[in-house]
């Protein structure tokens, strides 16, 4: 029989990154040494004593049985102290907290939950791809909202056409912002709800980086008045203790939403292994431990050293306030892909081009800090002896 995949996969935006990918390979099997900034999955280990609580907890018996889907009661517990201890936000673990198997799952359970076919979810780009990926599968039809430089990266919400509007049901927010490393205030918050309340919208908060930041501490949306009538928020453990492997967050907000995402979710998984939920409840309980705060430290580093080294080379780089992405654009006589392509092929440099972001990330590159201070600079001297 041939086999005949799903139509819903056509709908698919084609993978921008496979060029990339291909030229990668080809690069390193010519021998030579390639330095990647393309992932964000931190090369640096999990905290030690993160891994010995998963090792402690492993060894229980009932852990080794399903799990609860909306997370096991202490997780829930440690969620809830640790926003009210970082948002000033009293949070009921009962109905306004459930469990994630990394925000990426709740991001793309989300519009099977919420949006009908037909519905609009207004996405950001430059964004991440699951926002569009995941409302195409819903039946949903993605709307995108620029974020441009010139107004910090946020969007401009009052540009968004009548017609779209009214048939919008989601909205969803980042920050701070992969892949432009821009953050968010209060104020923006205020008035997201007050659109949200106006227009009678969910909004998606994806923060997932809320905790990678150097000169400031982003805020929640939930730390706005009514904020909870209208919006739920994500947050992930992978980037803030280095646990991407894990696979494990949470979702917090309006109990509405999130009892639609549980019934999603009580459909398609089975929860996450309670060892690691009680890892990650340790985790959150111990936010300020001295080997989170080394992390930041270590990124902070990384960030100063590439972008003052382009800096020197003449290029625009600018220091993101959070993230571990560094968000440069390129010259003008190239588009991102080719000037992505460049640095692969001649420097042996891997970045993302902005267009795999979205239209509006054309004209940029993504920087991932996630390797040592060694293979920056030597990255550094590479891309000096290239003639653009």
């Amino acid at each position: 029989m041939a086999f005949v995949r799903a139509q819903r996969l056509e709908i698919l935006p084609p993978y921008l990154f496979a060029n990339i990918d291909r030229l990668k390979r080809q690069v390193a099997a010519a021998g030579h040494d390639v330095i990647d900034f393309g992932v964000g999955d931190p090369d640096l280990p999990t905290p030690r004593f993160i891994i010995e609580k998963l090792q402690q907890a492993a060894t229980h018996p009932p852990y080794h049985r399903y799990a609860l889907d909306e997370g096991c009661p202490e997780y829930r517990t440690a969620i809830a102290k640790w926003f009210s201890r970082r948002f000033n936000v009293t949070l009921d673990p009962q109905r306004e907290i459930i469990m994630l198997i990394g925000s990426k799952e709740g991001l793309g359970h989300l519009p099977l939950a919420c949006i009908n076919p037909g519905d609009v979810s207004l996405i950001p780009t430059p964004g991440y791809p699951v926002y569009c990926s995941a409302t195409l599968f819903a039946g949903g039809q993605p709307y995108e909202m620029p974020l441009r430089s010139e107004s910090g990266f946020l969007p401009d919400l009052s540009a968004i056409p009548d017609e779209i509007r009214r048939r919008a049901k989601m909205l969803f927010i980042n920050y701070p912002n992969n892949p432009t490393g821009a953050t968010a205030d209060l104020a923006f918050y205020q008035r997201v709800v007050a659109f949200a309340q106006a227009h009678d919208l969910i909004v998606v908060s994806d923060a997932a980086y809320s905790e990678v930041a150097f000169e400031m501490r982003p805020p929640s949306i939930l730390q706005v008045e009514g904020a909870k009538s209208c919006a739920v928020e994500l947050h992930s453990l992978s980037k803030t203790f280095n646990m991407t492997g894990w696979r494990i967050g949470f979702a917090v907000g309006n109990p509405d939403v999130l009892a639609a995402l549980g019934k999603i979710k009580a459909n398609m998984d089975s929860g996450q292994f309670t060892a690691i939920q009680i890892a990650a409840a340790t985790a959150l309980d111990h936010s300020d431990h001295v080997e989170v705060q080394a992390m930041i430290d270590i990124y902070r580093e990384r960030r100063d050293l590439l972008v003052e080294g382009l800096q020197r080379l003449g290029w625009a780089a600018t220091k993101s306030p959070a993230t571990f992405y560094v968000w440069v654009p390129i010259p003008k006589n190239y588009d991102s892909m080719s000037f992505a392509s460049l640095l692969l092929e001649q420097a042996h440099v891997v970045v993302i081009p902005g267009s795999g972001f979205g239209p509006a990330g054309e004209g940029y590159i993504r920087f991932a800090l996630t390797i040592p201070q060694d293979r920056i600079r030597l990255a550094l001297e590479r891309i000096a002896r290239l003639a653009v």
